[in-house]
């Protein structure tokens, strides 16, 4: 489903305006959102937000903002409690909150926020702030179908989304895709480390790394092939990658079971967040 500017809403509030609301906030606008219909409340913005709420209209922090068709939770999960008065001010019985806060429930969500009904739980990742993210969402029961449309071409503004049957997968969304880039970047940093061990300038080692996994990235992201066939697709029987994916691929502390260890980890610190 593709952002779709008649299903975006009339009024928005963005709660908690870093890296995450930021990039969120430019994918709004770019398919359609008035930035008359925009409201940001954050304590502490940057310099950066500051110019550009000023720069584009959007309202900063008013003193008392009125109630809005939706509201999108940005900030850090510890900052809930701190939010939650201000923010329960800003909710009717008509409006949509979407929460990008990790581990954060629809139960601990309205423990805080009394007045909150429809609740959209979704979990982005950084590359959203490229327009490249991958965004997993559940819906409770209160979300009218309107309001998932809503919630889906504000989502799809970064990239893409996967609506999920229960927030239950929200905590494995957030292992996998949510902290997913952070595995990716430590990636090229290792291959980096290993080509300067091997002999080549650490410069030149960093750049050789860089680039050929943003370019396996780019690669994945053209073809229709799966992950699998494309690994086989470089790889010659007896060769030099065959070599290197013997040790990588060895059974059973190869890749595969400390990338279950790493996703296992996270997912438990998601679940520990809640509450």
């Amino acid at each position: 489903m593709s952002p779709n500017p008649i299903h975006l809403p009339s009024s928005l509030i963005l709660v908690g305006a870093g890296k995450m609301g930021g990039s969120m906030l430019e994918g709004w606008l770019k398919v359609g959102m008035r930035p008359e219909g925009v409201t940001v409340i954050d304590p502490r913005p940057s310099e950066d937000m500051i110019r550009f709420c000023q720069t584009q209209g959007i309202a900063l922090n008013p003193a008392n903002p009125a109630v809005s068709d939706v509201l999108v939770l940005a900030i850090k999960p510890q900052m809930l409690d701190e939010a939650a008065s201000s923010v329960n001010a800003c909710i009717g019985p008509q409006t949509l909150i979407i929460s990008i806060l990790a581990g954060k429930t629809v139960g601990d969500l309205r423990s805080r926020l009394p007045a909150a009904g429809a609740i959209v739980r979704a979990m982005p990742n950084l590359p959203a702030s490229i327009g490249r993210g991958a965004t997993g969402a559940a819906a409770n029961e209160q979300v009218s179908e309107e309001q998932r449309l809503m919630a889906d071409a504000l989502l799809a503004s970064n990239g893409i989304v996967e609506w999920l049957s229960s927030q239950d997968l929200i905590d494995a969304v957030t292992a996998v895709s949510g902290s997913g880039p952070a595995y990716v970047f430590h990636l090229v940093e290792c291959l980096a480390e290993a080509g300067a061990a091997a002999g080549l300038p650490p410069d030149l080692a960093q750049r050789l790394a860089r680039a050929t996994v943003t370019g396996a990235g780019e690669l994945l992201f053209q073809s229709d092939l799966p992950p699998a066939t494309l690994r086989q697709n470089v790889t010659s029987p007896g060769g030099t990658t065959a070599a290197a994916l013997e040790v990588l691929m060895r059974d059973p502390n190869g890749m595969k079971a400390l990338m279950r260890e790493a996703v296992a980890a996270a997912k438990r610190r998601a679940e520990e967040l809640a509450g």
